[in-house]
């Protein structure tokens, strides 16, 4: 009973932590800009990571397949960082959480398409049902005209599209190296895909402590330290049921954003929002109906 109670602790603490990135996104991004906030979050988090890597004994890990683990960081950190740091400037953090949580969704799709691995029963129902929920919730908040969401929407599904395709690269290439080596591996070669980016948009003015602090909670607690949480969790839970904490992060998402900057939720948000989770929990397996 304490075990199961200790890792129900985990879980809950990593999803507060993952819910807590898209605040802090928005309150450094609005001084430091997307793509230097992405910049600073993934050099901070690999700065952190490298001397535990390094005493855990598993940098030959991360030297004999570096090539694959520094491409893995850019389409699984680089890129989403950036676009979600830059959908929070225009659009809620808890819709931006929401949109976070089709990623098991475009995960099984991805499946789907690059492995073969057809879903079948319940899992087609839940690919349909999963992306009727995202048209409907796209289709209420996306605009393209001039002042419009449409671009942070879009913005948001092309992070969690990266995030589904890097898992499977992940899955399919690097297999057998330990999850350390891949999590460290992937914020150094995020940074290195963006650091030039990082200086060409950093900001002109000195940014205040408040958006510094943030950047430093994003690179520090919610990369290296829920990094190192996350991969506790697919060792003692299995990366099936780990990746469930996806659904969860989006309630402390909008907890946030309503406490510390006043966001409206909206009913449709919550009824959309409960539609993506069962059609993900469907097309993942999570939920079944019948035998």
């Amino acid at each position: 009973m304490p075990y199961k109670k200790s890792l129900m602790v985990e879980f809950v603490a990593l999803a507060a932590i993952w819910g807590s990135s898209f605040l802090f996104m928005r309150l450094g991004g609005a001084e430091f800009g997307a793509v230097a906030t992405a910049g600073m979050r993934v050099s901070i988090g690999a700065l952190v990571l490298m001397p535990i890597l390094w005493f855990s004994g598993h940098w030959n890990g991360l030297r004999r397949r570096a090539a694959s683990i520094l491409f893995v960081g850019i389409l699984n950190s680089g890129l989403p960082f950036a676009l979600f740091a830059f959908a929070v400037l225009s659009i809620s953090t808890g819709l931006s959480a929401i949109l976070n949580a089709t990623v098991p969704l475009f995960g099984a799709l991805v499946a789907w398409l690059w492995l073969k691995e057809r879903p079948r029963n319940s899992r087609v129902l839940g690919l349909v049902i999963g992306f009727i929920g995202v048209v409907l919730l796209a289709a209420d908040k996306a605009s393209f005209k001039q002042g419009g969401t449409g671009w942070a929407v879009l913005a948001c599904l092309l992070a969690s599209v990266c995030y589904a395709i890097s898992a499977i690269y992940t899955r399919r290439y690097l297999t057998g190296i330990h999850p350390l080596a891949t999590a460290t591996g992937s914020q150094i070669g995020a940074a290195l895909g963006l650091a030039l980016p990082t200086l060409w948009f950093w900001p002109t003015h000195n940014p205040g402590l408040g958006p510094w602090l943030s950047l430093i909670a994003l690179g520090v607690v919610c990369t290296a330290a829920a990094y190192i949480l996350y991969f506790r969790l697919i060792e003692k839970l299995g990366p099936v049921r780990a990746v469930t904490v996806t659904f969860l992060v989006p309630v402390f998402a909008i907890i946030y954003g309503t406490v510390f900057l006043g966001e409206d939720l909206t009913s449709w948000m919550l009824a959309c929002g409960a539609v993506v989770v069962v059609g993900t929990a469907l097309a993942t397996g999570l939920l079944k109906l019948g035998r």
